[in-house]
Order: C-alpha cells, then structure tokens, then sequence
C-alpha cells in the first residue's frame, strides 16, 4: 500500500505557474514539478474541496490549469470533525484568525489519516515554531497529525 499525501493549493500553484523570473520561485516551481513527475507516483494522493475552491480563484487561465491538476486526486470529504478542528488551531493561537483555511487543511487530512502533507506554504502550515502547537491541538482531538513537508522534503531516498 502507497503512502498517502494530501496536497493543498500552494503546491498546484508552484507546479502550474508560469516560470517565475524570482530564482527562489522558480527553484521551487522545478522542484514541484520534479516532485510531481518522479515522487507522486509513489503516493496515493488526495486534495479536499477547500483546495478546489482556493485554485478555482484568479486568472481564468491558471485557475483552469490548476484545476487540471486537481483532477488527478481523490477529493476528501470536510467532515465536521474537520471544520470544528480547524476552528479549535485558530482559537487556541496554533494560526492565526486569517489562516482558518490553512488549519482547515491541516485539519482534513489529520481527520482523515493522511500521513503527509504536502504545502510551499511555509509561513503558516510548514513552519517549525507552529509545528508543535499544531500537533498538540491535534493529538488532544484524538487524532495523529500529518507530516507536514515541502516537496523539497517528501521525496524517496
């Protein structure tokens, strides 16, 4: 059985995105779709909903590429448990008010046992001094956290 990785917005939009002038943007966009061409098929990969809706936004062109990448994934349900543990990370500081949709992210696949999951967003879902928090939060809810990485991280050895 292949391990599973949920894999939020910011990743579809680095994979997506039109090469990036910005050399930190664009190494991050090659190593994505490096990610995407060598290590995704070594996972089961899912998304939510949430995700659709984040990607759906913006530029008609890239929402439509984006989207196109999406279609690739099982999409997982937001259960209520999820919302509700969303909104407890928010209340209890692990992220702020304004990153609801970040914790929702982390909330659907720690709800649903996803192992990994996979985000460039480094300001508030893979960032170390949240981390612990995060989990806290999660373990006290009964439920294992996902392993949260970058896919500079999440790769065969």
């Amino acid at each position: 059985m292949k391990p599973t990785v949920y894999i939020e917005s910011s990743v579809l939009s680095y994979l997506t995105a039109k090469p990036s002038r910005d050399v930190v943007l664009a190494a991050h966009q090659q190593i994505t779709l490096d990610w995407w061409q060598f290590e995704k098929p070594h996972f089961e990969v899912f998304t939510s909903q949430a995700t659709i809706n984040e990607i759906s936004g913006g530029d008609t062109s890239a929402a439509e590429r984006r989207l196109k990448a999406a279609e690739a994934m099982t999409l997982l349900d937001i259960r209520e448990e999820a919302s509700d543990l969303a909104l407890r990370m928010v209340s209890e500081g692990a992220l702020p008010q304004k990153a609801f949709l970040d914790a929702l992210h982390i909330a659907i696949a720690a709800v649903h046992q996803i192992q990994y999951l996979l985000t460039w967003n480094c300001k508030h879902i893979a960032n170390a001094t949240m981390r612990p928090t995060i989990e806290r939060i999660i373990f006290n809810a009964g439920f294992l956290p996902p392993i949260i990485a970058t896919p500079e991280e999440l790769g065969a050895e």
